[in-house]
């Protein structure tokens, strides 16, 4: 991990949204996945939670993994050069 950046938040803030600090990481981490502005990697990351924990998470919460053409092309490649198509 790079450089990192500290973000205050008043107690009472978390309180009223009845978040921890870890659980606003979360909720941070799955809205800027559900729009786009973060990676699955990145996003997990920022959650603090291992690729299966957070692909549960959308899960459950109804949030369709983002893969589109360009990603399906680069595994086909992956495939191909591990001899597996």
């Amino acid at each position: 991990m790079g450089k990192v950046t500290t973000l205050q938040i008043p107690q009472d803030i978390l309180d009223s949204a009845r978040l921890t600090p870890k659980g606003l990481k979360v909720e941070i981490a799955v809205h800027l996945y559900e729009e786009g502005w973060l990676s699955l990697g990145k996003a997990r990351e920022l959650a603090g939670m291992s690729l299966w924990e957070f692909r549960q998470t959308l899960a459950a919460r109804g949030i369709a993994p983002h893969y589109d053409v360009e990603d399906l092309e680069e595994d086909m490649a992956t495939l191909r050069e591990l001899g597996r198509l």
